[in-house]
């Protein structure tokens, strides 16, 4: 038998990996034009070309034994000091290679950070809405979740309850901008606010709370909205990247950590970040990969068909009569739900082929999340559906 404590994982597990296996399922039953699968961040767009370039180049550029092999826990030290430069030019940082950890993606670098800095009984701080997996990214090395709500009108998080929320426990505090699942990017005048709250509350407690900025949506941007690069505003800031959305490399899992010469014991974080990388079996990020993102620094996805997307599917559904706000950044939409559990609305929008995730996945019940990350057309073909939807569900009346 498993672990109960794997039980209760397997018994609550992703509910977003449960309706993108439920999509391909209704493909199969239906035809893929028929479903229109809003499940999932898989990004449709392709990678850029120089990706495919770099790999073709690199396997003529190096042996085999080099392309694949080990290297030092934290990467190739080259390309953490082309990554470090390329920080610097963009966000005008003073990062050196030995600022760079190379993680397996975002969500690794995550677990990374746990696995350093928290002890059993710990609090991590996050706000809702938040991507679901931080509860057991924390969970897994003994921490304790604490939620800050947030206003339901912009989502941007409420700092009078953060203050309240903060305590001699409190060791991190996880901030996610742009936002999944509400597709919000917060402005520099809250950053400001925030870090300033955490520098008070550190004196108070006599205590370092890290500040932990997960950024895989970094790129993704609208409306030429400026995106605050967190150590510039907080010391104890550490940046958690990943290249699955800006380079449409989900399954590469390939993506860094910042930690700044400025965090306290830095060099410890560092040297703690290195063990937890081996102790968790990640042992260092993919080779190859890191090789390739070396090469593709300024590549960048087409976000103009992420745009279009964003503005058929915002525009189509409030038409019809649905609430919700429009997306700055990332590719997803929060919608309110017209029924009092969002959980019956998603399975009442299944028998309509139209897939869904219900916001309490996010720790925001009431709301669902739809990731438009897919093709135009899908967008196009839907909105009839979510007009049937929305006529059974008494929306638009």
């Amino acid at each position: 038998m498993i672990a109960k404590n794997m039980q209760d994982l397997v018994n609550n597990s992703s509910t977003i990996r449960a309706m993108f296996e439920e999509g391909k399922r209704l493909k199969k039953l239906y035809g893929e034009d028929k479903v229109f699968d809003f499940s999932l961040g898989n990004p449709n767009v392709q990678a850029p070309k120089q990706v495919e370039d770099a790999i073709s180049e690199l396997i003529k550029e190096y042996p085999s034994p080099i392309l694949h092999g080990y290297m030092n826990n934290s990467g190739y030290e080259f390309v953490r000091e082309k990554i470090a430069d390329h920080i610097n030019q963009k966000q005008g940082t003073d990062l050196a290679a030995e600022n760079i950890v190379m993680t397996v993606g975002a969500a690794g670098g995550l677990n990374v950070i746990c696995k350093t800095l928290l002890d059993p009984g710990d609090e991590v701080v996050v706000f809702r809405p938040y991507f679901g997996e931080y509860r057991a990214y924390v969970s897994n090395v003994g921490g304790k979740l604490i939620e800050v709500s947030s206003n339901s009108d912009t989502f941007y998080p409420d700092l009078e309850d953060l203050e309240k929320k903060i305590s001699s426990k409190t060791k991190m505090l996880i901030i996610n901008t742009p936002n999944n699942p509400t597709g919000v990017v917060y402005p520099e005048d809250f950053i400001i606010d925030l870090c300033s709250l955490l520098e008070a509350k550190q004196k108070e407690y006599q205590r370092q709370i890290y500040l932990i900025s997960d950024e895989p949506y970094r790129e993704l941007v609208y409306d030429g909205l400026f995106v605050p690069y967190l150590t510039k505003y907080y010391k104890n800031t550490i940046v958690a990247y990943s290249y699955s959305k800006s380079l449409s490399l989900p399954g590469e899992r390939i993506g860094y950590l910042v930690i700044p010469k400025e965090v306290e014991d830095a060099g410890e974080v560092c040297a703690g970040i290195n063990v937890a990388t081996r102790i968790l079996g990640f042992v260092n990020a993919p080779s190859l990969m890191q090789l390739v993102v070396a090469k593709c620094l300024n590549a960048k996805v087409n976000i103009e068909f992420y745009e279009k997307n964003r503005n058929k599917l915002y525009e189509g559904l409030r038409d019809i009569g649905f609430e919700c706000i429009k997306p700055q950044g990332a590719f997803y939409l929060f919608m309110k739900s017209p029924m009092e559990n969002e959980v019956d609305f998603c399975e009442l929008a299944k028998k309509h082929n139209i897939l869904m995730v219900a916001g309490s996945s996010f720790s925001s019940p009431g709301y669902v999340r739809l990731a438009y990350c897919t093709s135009y057309e899908t967008i196009c073909n839907a909105l009839p559906a979510f007009k049937a939807l929305a006529k059974e569900c008494g929306v638009g009346k």
